[in-house]
């Protein structure tokens, strides 16, 4: 499995922290940045990440800022991109399950490494049902037309 993982300045760290879990856990990681604390515009890394996942470069995307909220948005503007906003684990296996998400947006402020952890673990291992889902998914991807 390939991941994409990029935050802006707000959320560093605890992506920095969500790397190390990653590789310990045997996943390849393609780190887009940001590499610092230094201020820096979330979208610009939304969308690095969100171009690994449409070029199927990797299999999904993790993105950190510092409500997730920003990242969410700007992530979703990008037609074949399913961001999902997840502040615990059962919220991140539904987005997957359900939602067929493939990027998890993470909120670097108001979420400790654990719990980061938790999140990201239950995203990796849930798997799309399809299903009456499908249909759901499909009336979402005609909105990018």
């Amino acid at each position: 499995m390939k991941i994409a993982i990029g935050s802006d300045h707000a959320a560093f760290e605890l992506k920095e922290r969500i790397v190390e879990h990653l590789k310990k856990s045997g996943v390849e990681v393609i780190d887009c940045g940001t590499y610092s604390i230094e201020s820096v515009d979330y979208p610009d890394y939304a969308k690095k990440v969100a171009e690994k996942i449409v070029k199927k470069e990797c299999d999904y995307g993790i993105l950190l800022c510092g409500t997730g909220i920003g990242m969410s948005i700007a992530a979703n503007k990008i037609k074949g991109i399913r961001a999902a906003l997840c502040l615990f684990p059962d919220m991140a296996t539904y987005a997957r399950r359900h939602n067929n998400a493939n990027i998890l947006v993470l909120p670097g402020r108001l979420m400790g490494i654990e719990l980061a952890k938790w999140t990201v673990d239950a995203f990796l291992a849930a798997e799309f049902e399809g299903g009456r889902h499908e249909r759901r998914v499909k009336k979402i991807e005609e909105l990018e037309e």
